[in-house]
């Protein structure tokens, strides 16, 4: 990979460290903690969410005619979504071994937790467990394609895309036969010393 690419892709990764840095001490301001993978709110944060939180009979009331009927479109998405989840988890179970890729953890995406905030209702609850489990599964199925893209096609299209994942960056450039060359021959290389345990 060039230099000028390496230190780009250096700079980004530098900037979603500190974008997560952030976010870490905004959630200080809330006064909460994560035992065992639930959240604890300290009593008055607590006091204050249940005083936020309104009613689901309420929230109908002043939700506009369509969007409570496109509900059930939203909602429709479910099954085609767990069935995303068995077969790329089921994918990467079967294949990743067999090609000495690293396995994305699921649980390293898909972050169900919403549900625990008080100022929410139950509905809004149900949205969130939704939201969190489907932009999650997409992060997660996004994963294991580009692991995949990573091992089988690594070669940047010739045109632009929009937000290319992680890895793109260091794929080789489109019409570039001798980096693909060297890069095939060098993840052969890589594959063959794993499997005799040289790391």
């Amino acid at each position: 990979m060039p230099p000028a690419m390496e230190r780009l892709l250096g700079r980004i990764r530098e900037l979603q460290e500190a974008v997560q840095e952030e976010i870490e001490e905004r959630r200080a301001e809330f006064r909460y903690r994560v035992e065992r993978g639930r959240v604890v709110f300290e009593d008055d944060m607590r006091r204050r969410h249940r005083e936020l939180r309104e009613g689901w009979l309420s929230f109908l009331k002043r939700t506009r005619p369509m969007v409570v009927l496109t509900a059930p479109v939203i909602y429709s998405l479910i099954l085609p979504l767990a069935l995303l989840d068995l077969f790329v988890s089921l994918y990467q179970a079967i294949c990743f071994p067999v090609h000495g890729i690293e396995k994305v953890r699921r649980g390293d995406y898909i972050a169900i937790d919403r549900h625990q905030l008080g100022y929410l209702n139950g509905l809004q609850k149900l949205n969130c467990v939704y939201c969190g489990y489907a932009n999650g599964l997409i992060g997660y199925a996004r994963e294991i394609a580009s692991r995949t893209e990573e091992y089988w096609c690594p070669i940047k299209h010739a045109r632009r895309i929009e937000e290319p994942h992680a890895r793109y960056g260091s794929f080789v450039e489109f019409g570039d036969g001798e980096g693909f060359r060297e890069n095939l021959s060098r993840r052969l290389r890589e594959q063959a010393d794993r499997r005799r345990g040289g790391g």
